[in-house]
């Protein structure tokens, strides 16, 4: 278990990635929509996997993703406070004031299960400033309404920024959710990865896998991506040259799977959560149960320090292309 920042959650190092819950609508142009009795299956079968926590999001279908999970979650026989559960509030063409308001129908949207982590999703299209934002998720933090306060996508300079206005509360500034995979590590270089040690805030890395492209069934059968969504297609690198440049990485990949008796997708996964300490933690998703037995599966494979070398070498390669 790791601690999420400095408040008092633990959570594993994995945790369940829910936008695939969103049912029909924007998302299901980037993830197929899975249906109820599916979603049940997935998320049982995180949770026989040992995963504690779940992350999900109002832009998420507007509520469905929440309400997906939490009938799957009673379902299993979980009870509201048995895992954690973080969300997300969507602040395209909204005032800050809409954030203690759309807390209210994000409960609703949970059926009864609290909010652990709320999250700012953006730091960009709101109508209103991030200190503005940050003050409302502290008010609703100081309520009770949540348990701990995240942003997601925020720079260095944001992160610090949102920290030091929730420490004005006595809050601490509990995560910052980015994008970090063995194909995008702009953390090392931007500052987010020093910042987030430095104000012991937790980074969530989403898209661990570079949206299924670092599993490897992709390079094995290119008529696989005939079959994704056209906006997954579209920005998860599925051209040729993308497909072409990283198939170094996923051989390797492939090749310490083969050595652990395990697969592409959990070495690529114990990377992530094994290469910065315990200041990252994974939310990949799955629409299948065996993809959730799989992620979970991941959190207790150890890289040797010579496999991690050389995802290292072979990864800085591959990005400098």
């Amino acid at each position: 278990m790791r601690r999420l920042g400095t408040t008092d959650i633990e959570i594993t190092p994995i945790g369940l990635g829910c936008m695939q819950f969103s049912g029909p609508g924007l998302m299901a142009r980037f993830y197929s929509a899975v249906a109820q009795p599916v979603v049940d299956t997935v998320v049982d079968a995180a949770l026989k996997g040992g995963v504690s926590w779940f992350d999900t999001a109002e832009m998420y279908g507007r509520g469905a993703s929440e309400r997906a999970l939490t009938t799957a979650l009673r379902g299993s026989g979980i009870a509201p406070g048995e895992v954690r559960i973080a969300t997300k509030w969507a602040p395209l063409l909204r005032t800050a004031s809409n954030i203690e308001r759309s807390a209210e129908a994000r409960l609703a949207s949970l059926q009864g299960y609290p909010i652990d982590l709320h999250q700012i999703h953006l730091p960009w299209g709101s109508l209103s400033s991030i200190p503005s934002q940050v003050h409302a998720m502290a008010r609703l933090c100081q309520a009770g309404k949540i348990t701990s306060v995240g942003v997601s996508n925020f720079s260095a300079r944001q992160m610090e920024a949102a920290s030091r206005i929730l420490a004005s509360y006595g809050i601490a500034l509990a995560a910052n959710q980015v994008r970090v995979s063995l194909l995008d590590r702009e953390i090392e270089r931007d500052g987010v990865l020093d910042a987030a040690r430095r104000l012991n805030v937790t980074l969530i890395a989403y898209s661990p896998l570079k949206t299924g492209l670092l599993t490897g069934r992709f390079h094995e059968d290119p008529a696989r991506v005939k079959a994704l969504p056209v906006m997954r297609r579209r920005f998860g690198g599925y051209d040729a040259a993308s497909m072409a440049r990283t198939a170094p990485l996923v051989a390797e990949l492939r090749a310490i799977g083969k050595a652990h008796g395990v697969s592409a997708t959990q070495v690529a996964l114990a990377w992530v959560i094994g290469f910065y300490g315990d200041t990252v933690v994974a939310i990949p998703g799955a629409s299948k149960p065996h993809q959730a037995e799989e992620i979970a599966a991941a959190m207790h494979l150890r890289l040797t320090e010579k496999e991690t070398r050389a995802l290292e070498e072979v990864s800085r390669a591959v990005a400098r292309k």
